[in-house]
């Protein structure tokens, strides 16, 4: 079942059941077709956030790209903080990705997914996989954050 399908047929049942109101499930079905926003926070030991973006670009960057192309994504942006902030709330890399619809974010079969990307642009899937390992290794925090417009 498609991901837009899935959708309509979760909508149906909470109609059916009386969960949510018909203007509602009209609004979630709107919604699934809207971009769909998630900004992703990267938080690196002190000192490795340097080698933090070198491996995102060289090994998650083309894989974005590739999504992009087939139209999966929409855009994607990365950007870095100009000053430092307090500890607790400091974050060294914010990664937005917009998304075609939540159905295609949802979907890890869709079209562009990302597992057949990283297949088909690493061959030498045991090195893509340390270097993976060692991006995320340099972590301390990371966070993902759906957004949604407000009217």
């Amino acid at each position: 079942m498609t991901g837009i399908a899935q959708a309509l047929s979760t909508i149906t049942l909470s109609l059916v059941a009386g969960l949510v109101s018909p203007p509602q499930a009209l609004a979630q079905e709107a919604r699934q077709d809207q971009p769909y926003v998630v900004e992703y926070y990267y938080k690196a030991k002190w000192g490795y956030a340097d080698e933090f973006i070198q491996l995102f670009k060289k090994n998650h960057l083309p894989v974005l790209k590739k999504q992009v192309e087939s139209g999966r994504i929409l855009s994607v942006k990365i950007e870095k903080p100009r000053y430092h902030s307090t500890e607790d709330g400091r974050w060294d890399y914010r990664v937005t990705i917009v998304f075609k619809s939540a159905a295609a974010f949802h979907d890890p079969n869709a079209p562009g997914a990302e597992e057949a990307i990283v297949k088909q642009l690493y061959p030498e899937q045991d090195k893509f996989k340390r270097e993976e390992q060692r991006r995320f290794e340099i972590l301390i925090a990371h966070w993902d954050v759906p957004i949604v417009p407000v009217e």
